[in-house]
């Protein structure tokens, strides 16, 4: 799957981009376990850079690094495994000198002259074990706060919500466990969130898609319980839940907002019922894979909407009807997979598609007559899902189809769907 790159979110990455060697590309994969920012390590080994110091004042301790150092040290003190070596540079008042550490220099309201504040801290990839401490609420100016790839423990301290400058929050791939984190959806500048591969557990908080997040990744986690209605709210264009253990039906109102969504990824979940009919109101749409979980009924002729959609990934439910013409005819669709489901036809256009070659579309395991590679007949003989009532968009909303067959005349719009 390809990569998606996001905007460079804060000034400080143009510092941290121009005083090291690390790559000058922001980008996530959507499916595996990478995280973002600029790590510390050199080569494959996750040994230790430096941090940058950016200031006027010679290293001179200011009452702000002072109070990232009591922060600091509060950390390093809960930090019981370094096989690196990380921690070795952190001894004395510099903070801009401790590896992982870095700062900026920026205005004071007060004096009108430059101060020195600790703006990120990125230990990517460090291999360092222990807990977060409350007191790294200190740390009140700092923008982005990386630990991909650790193996930190327990949970996110309440005194995070007072961070109130952090923008980047990746604690992906350690060892996190518990509820969801609430501290984080009190951050208030928050941009990009990133829980996945831990073992926090439980539902997810409705509250979450009400934030102003452009990425939220919680896969490969072990979140549970049905998806908060307002999924659809959210202004995030990344929104990964892959690989838990959520069921229930995907919600109703999906969509009927016109979100920004670009990618969201559902798959290896335990979710049923119906794709609901406003997927097709995410006209930046580029990326919906929902497969590995249990949804029925057909297809959502909405779907022919979505003009910027390269992956559809509908394969391993148990989904049924004839794949319309207008789906398969999307100009910028490469990938579509309705693999193992109960498919019973192609449509023209989805026929000669997939016997083009150079694209990925997948229709194997299904009941189509004549082609190969589909499910043995007895089990096409009770298809799943048939007296499911899905959801339809009202056509005054919308219409139920985009291209050639969405052109509805005024009694067409008026008239009552079947």
């Amino acid at each position: 799957m390809k990569m998606k790159k996001f905007p460079i979110l804060t000034s400080l990455f143009f510092l941290l981009l121009t005083n090291s060697p690390a790559s000058k590309s922001f980008e996530v994969d959507v499916n595996g376990g990478i995280g973002v920012g600029v790590t510390i390590g050199g080569g494959g080994s996750g040994g230790g850079g430096s941090g940058v110091w950016i200031g006027g004042n010679n290293g001179s301790p200011t009452p702000r690094l002072n109070r990232a150092y009591v922060a600091l040290q509060a950390w390093k003190s809960a930090i019981t495994s370094d096989p690196l070596g990380i921690l070795s540079s952190w001894v004395g008042p510099n903070v801009c000198s401790y590896k992982g550490v870095f700062c900026a220099q920026v205005e004071d309201e007060t004096t009108s002259s430059a101060v020195d504040i600790v703006a990120g801290i990125d230990l990517n990839h460090a291999n360092l074990g222990g807990t977060l401490v409350k007191e790294l609420s200190f740390l009140t100016e700092i923008t982005l706060f990386h630990l991909n790839s650790n193996r930190f423990s327990g949970t996110v301290p309440e005194s995070f919500r007072e961070m109130s400058s952090l923008q980047e929050l990746d604690l992906s791939n350690n060892l996190f466990s518990g509820p969801f984190p609430i501290p984080t959806l009190y951050i208030p500048n928050l941009v990009y969130l990133d829980l996945r591969f831990n073992d926090f557990f439980g539902p997810i908080p409705e509250d979450l898609f009400n934030k102003k997040l452009d990425a939220i990744f919680l896969n490969n986690n072990h979140f549970e319980g049905e998806l908060p209605q307002n999924l659809g709210n959210s202004p995030a264009s990344v929104i990964n839940l892959a690989n838990n253990k959520l069921n229930g039906n995907l919600p109703s109102g999906f969509g009927l907002l016109g979100s920004t969504l670009r990618e969201i990824l559902l798959l290896n979940n335990q979710l049923t019922g119906c794709i609901p009919e406003g997927i097709g109101l995410f006209s930046e749409m580029e990326v919906f894979d929902v497969s590995f979980n249990s949804l029925m009924g057909h297809l959502p002729d909405t779907l022919s909407c979505l003009n910027q959609i390269q992956i559809m990934n509908f394969g391993h439910n148990r989904l049924s009807g004839v794949l319309p013409d207008l789906m398969c005819s999307l100009k910028s669709l490469v990938n579509l997979t309705v693999s193992f489901n109960f498919f019973s036809g192609l449509s023209q256009e989805c026929s000669s598609r997939h016997f083009l070659g150079n694209l990925g579309f997948d229709f194997s395991g299904n009941c189509i007559p004549g082609k190969e590679m589909q499910r043995p007949r007895p089990e096409c003989s009770v298809i799943p899902g048939q007296s499911l009532n899905c959801f339809r968009i009202p056509p005054i909303v919308k219409p139920l189809v985009c291209g050639t067959l969405a052109e509805r005349t005024d009694s067409d719009v008026t008239s009552p769907l079947p």
